[in-house]
């Protein structure tokens, strides 16, 4: 063998092991995957979405950076397989500096097509959250910064708590700079014979670093994938470049996936909550309030003032009088 072709066979080496880590091309299924193109006008195959979401030839805007704005995409195809990956290629992007929110959730949910306030879908949800929150709120001491990456499972009992961060149900998470950068985001969340692993490159390197894996986490086949965010007060723009499935089973069997459909979604392992610190409670009085309150105290003031002095003058005028 020449040296060129000697080279060239080592560059195709390294390139397939590189794609084979990184995309795993030959087993992405169509039917729960969204990549561009898109779709043609209002249609997108296997897909439904609601909301403010638009969809361009470019991205999926499940929000723009405006206020009280809610979006989502779901997909129309339940996964049947046990063990899959999920590639979540993605931009969130803003004006704010110091203040931005909400975030955003990658789900795989029993019930889809449904608003609520997580982040733009329903509270007591069944399956599982991949939550990219953005908003660091003030309630309570915090043991990370923002932008922030976790998990949850919920077997349709549990509350998210925004006040908290959903910190007290979480069972893992890591800090993930996402935000405003020049090119698409990647995690990676990964189920494979009950243990969840996600995964992320967020410096554009097409390499994974693992931002948490736990084991023991048990979910049914049958739900729904999809995404959705949200902005409050607070604004950002989440933008869904593609979603890319893989089934990791190398031969489907669909008695395993009927058997796996009654599990109630569960985890054995979550972090310990932190202690929640309450606000304290504002004023009753606001400094409006306080404003028109000294105002009206002073005009009182004044016009008893005015008031006693037309009193005096008039007792002075008669007491005259009456020595004349």
């Amino acid at each position: 063998m020449s040296p060129k072709s000697l080279l060239w066979s080592v560059l195709v080496s390294i390139l397939a092991v590189v794609s084979g880590q990184y995309d795993n091309v030959d087993y992405m299924k169509r039917e729960h995957s969204l990549v561009k193109p898109y779709g043609a006008g209002m249609n997108v195959p296997y897909w439904d979405y609601m909301g403010h979401t638009m969809v361009t030839n470019n991205y999926v805007r499940l929000t723009p950076d405006a206020q009280s704005k809610s979006g989502s995409i779901w997909n129309q195809v339940p996964c049947e397989a046990r063990n899959w990956e999920m590639q979540v290629s993605f931009k969130v992007h803003g004006h704010g500096k110091d203040l931005f929110g909400d975030g955003m959730v990658i789900w795989y949910s029993r019930d889809r097509m449904t608003g609520g306030p997580v982040f733009g879908s329903r509270d007591y949800f069944s399956g599982l959250a991949i939550v990219l929150d953005t908003y660091s709120n003030h309630n309570g001491p915090h043991n990370h910064q923002h932008p922030y990456l976790s998990a949850m499972v919920n077997n349709g009992t549990l509350h998210y708590d925004h006040d908290r961060d959903g910190t007290h149900t979480q069972l893992a998470g890591c800090e993930t700079k996402f935000r405003n950068v020049d090119y698409e985001t990647v995690i990676s969340i990964r189920y494979q014979n009950d243990v969840l692993t996600v995964l992320t490159d967020l410096e554009n390197k097409r390499e994974w670093k693992e931002c948490f894996s736990v084991q023991s986490v048990l979910l049914p086949t049958g739900y729904y994938f999809g995404a959705s965010a949200t902005t409050g007060d607070l604004s950002d723009t989440h933008d869904i470049i593609s979603l890319r499935f893989y089934e990791l089973d190398m031969v489907a069997d669909p008695q395993a996936s009927l058997q796996r459909r009654g599990i109630i979604p569960s985890a054995l392992h979550f972090e310990p909550p932190r202690e929640r610190t309450e606000d304290k409670k504002p004023s009753g009085w606001s400094n409006v309030k306080i404003f028109f309150m000294i105002l009206f105290g002073m005009l009182v003031a004044v016009a008893a003032a005015i008031g006693g002095i037309m009193f005096y003058q008039k007792h002075k005028e008669n007491s005259k009088k009456r020595f004349y």
